[in-house]
């Protein structure tokens, strides 16, 4: 299968699921090329901007995993080749 290259963001809006993020992302690790985390105070929310370049069967399976966490939202976008 096909690698593409894209982004994913991650927006946390529950403290008990930072925990969970993090360590689904170190199981995709091989995924990530780079990561810049922002904990936004004022919103009480910490928002994760990820660039990744793997399969859409992989990528797909992270972000899954980290939606179905509560208080978590997630939105990818990948290059089409």
């Amino acid at each position: 299968m096909e690698k593409r290259i894209g982004v994913v963001a991650i927006i946390v809006e529950n403290v008990d699921s930072v925990q969970k993020v993090n360590s689904i992302l170190s199981n995709y690790s091989e995924l990530i090329v780079g990561r810049m985390g922002v904990p936004y105070k004022e919103k009480n929310v910490k928002v994760i901007s990820i660039i990744i370049d793997g399969t859409t069967d992989k990528i797909g399976a992270m972000t899954g995993k980290l939606g179905k966490l509560d208080g978590v939202t997630v939105k990818s976008a990948l290059t089409k080749k």
